[in-house]
């Protein structure tokens, strides 16, 4: 079918590509024997080749193995962006079970869920968080932990012959914080010497279950099989033209979906380097840039508009850089002007989900438009249609936007209610339901304008606030408590509480709420504003009207 987008397509690509009949794994396989001396991570300082890499996936697959993970158990990661991190994800999956992958900022009520209801056998993680997933009922001996310098030579940042670490960097990073009694440490499970299992899993299996929140306030894990994950690493390589000879900037986090299958994926599927921040700051960010020529980066915004605030940025030098882009909120014009006079990067964005494995939409390299979401994604088909009615709604005018395409997961995890639910039939296929409210222009380019789900988004972190709602109720002076988005020049938006305090509690404050908040939740998720009322308005069925909160928020 002929869209109008279709008049911007790349001319050296076609509309559709089929998706690798393998795993994942076998990507890795393939780049070590093409370049097995080539870099295939860089961290702190430190290179890891593409042959050293698939010698450290296929010792720990082996000790999964020893340790009884077997074909499609689930296996929860937790870890920052570090060499652990690849090599746990490649090694789970190549035992032939499945990737949870977690956020390392979750708190034990977070984490409490996310093993119930997985049925994790194990967990990969490190020393700073083991104490939290011993608190959320994770066995010490279901443990695997290791120490985020412990890759490096000596064991330690300061063996490593760095640039210059970012304030505060080498004391957390070297912390010798000591491992839960009858946790495998990572030096341990690296030392195995039995033969690697043989890999099974093939395009069709169960490769990961990410956990995304939604109206009810219970993560949902996404399932994703191999061949949804694959659809969007080789198309995402050919959108963009990567190549083995590229240098990538891995700092957008990659227990997140585009970190995950962008960034790690995508880089080692086509054999390029990657330069991993274990976290965002700006100065080292442009000193990586500088120093290992970086050629491209996928980040969201506010790292963007951060970076371009730094009173050292006359002096950063970008100029190896090809292509930089992302999404998760919309780029400011001015910040994206900047980037253009300044260096002559055109910042192309792009829209997709946690259930799309990453991109849907993206801009075409050689027709951007700011502030849009783009055009659909090879191999997809998108549409704006009325949520009530389904009916597809002529040019300009917003609705709900629909998916379908092969990058677009199976459904919720044992959750068949909400899949169904997230589903809808349209000209004869099966379309997800984003919850998003957009618009098509006259060239089909897709824009955003709303949101039909409830969700905010901080700086890229979808915050769904009947989540943190459910986990601030567990606070014995609230009574109630509404979340809401309110503006913020950073951010975006950011997370709002309005709390009835409980009887009792009147002496209760912004700042031990807040104190209490960052203990059972992940920072993101922590209301930057708490306001404290003496009731919430109430629907007269009961329910707590929060539109009406979030419209005087807004009027505000």
């Amino acid at each position: 079918m002929t869209r109008a987008h279709h008049q911007f397509w790349p001319a050296r690509l076609p509309h559709a590509i089929e998706p690798p009949a393998t795993a994942l794994p076998d990507n890795l396989q393939v780049s070590a024997r093409r370049f097995p001396q080539r870099p295939a991570l860089v961290y702190l300082g430190h290179t890891t080749t593409y042959a050293e890499l698939a010698a450290q996936v296929a010792r720990l697959s082996a000790w999964l193995a020893q340790r009884g993970v077997r074909r499609g158990d689930r296996v929860a990661v937790g870890l920052q962006n570090c060499p652990q991190l690849v090599i746990a994800h490649y090694a789970v999956l190549s035992a032939d079970a499945v990737v949870v992958p977690v956020n390392p900022m979750n708190r034990a009520p977070e984490l409490k869920h996310l093993i119930e209801d997985s049925g994790a056998v194990l967990a990969i993680t490190s020393a700073d968080l083991s104490a939290e997933w011993l608190a959320a009922g994770m066995a010490a001996t279901d443990l695997l932990v290791t120490r985020l310098a412990e890759v490096l030579p000596g064991g330690r940042t300061g063996g490593a012959g760095l640039h210059e670490l970012p304030a505060g960097w080498a004391d957390w990073l070297d912390a010798d914080i000591a491992l839960p009694a009858g946790a495998t440490c990572w030096a341990d499970a690296l030392a195995c010497t039995a033969a690697p299992p043989a890999t099974t899993v093939g395009a069709d299996d169960l490769a990961l279950l990410p956990y995304t929140s939604g109206t009810t306030g219970h993560p949902k894990g996404c399932m994703h099989r191999h061949r949804s994950l694959q659809h969007n690493v080789f198309a995402g390589g050919m959108w963009a033209n990567v190549c083995h000879e590229d240098v990538v900037l891995g700092v957008v986090p990659m227990f997140h979906i585009t970190g995950m299958v962008v960034v790690m994926h995508g880089t080692l599927a086509a054999g390029a380097s990657l330069v991993l921040m274990p976290r965002w700051q700006r100065e080292y960010a442009a000193r990586l840039i500088q120093a290992h020529r970086v050629t491209r980066w996928t980040n969201i915004p506010t790292m963007v508009i951060d970076l371009l605030a730094s009173p050292e940025v006359d002096s950063f030098d970008l100029s190896s850089m090809v292509s930089i882009g992302g999404g998760g909120a919309a780029m400011p014009q001015a910040v994206a002007e900047r980037l253009l006079n300044r260096w002559g990067l055109r910042y192309m964005e792009g829209y997709g989900l946690t259930e799309t494995a990453a991109p849907s939409h993206t801009n075409p390299y050689d027709a951007p438009k700011q502030q849009c979401l783009g055009v659909p994604y090879l191999s997809c088909d998108a549409r704006v249609v009325d949520p009530d009615t389904l009916r597809e709604l002529p040019v300009g005018e917003s609705g709900e936007i629909i998916v379908h395409g092969p990058m677009v997961f199976d459904g919720y995890w044992r959750r068949p209610d909400a899949t169904e639910a997230a589903f809808v039939a349209f000209d004869g296929k099966r379309f997800f339901r984003t919850g998003d409210i957009g618009y098509v222009d006259a060239d089909g380019y897709f824009f955003m304008t709303d949101r039909l789900k409830r969700m905010i988004n901080a700086s890229g972190f979808k915050v769904w606030p009947s989540e943190v709602e459910n986990l601030m109720h567990a606070h014995p002076g609230i009574a109630e408590a509404c979340i809401i988005s309110a503006p913020d020049a950073y951010r975006g938006e950011t997370v709002k509480a309005v709390v009835v305090r409980r009887a009792g509690h009147g002496a209760l404050t912004e700042a031990e709420l807040r104190d209490w908040c960052r203990a059972n939740m992940a920072a993101y998720k922590v209301p930057a504003r708490i306001e404290f009322v003496d009731s919430l308005p109430k629907s007269g069925a009961g329910k707590v009207m929060w539109r009406a909160l979030q419209e005087r928020e807004r009027d505000r």
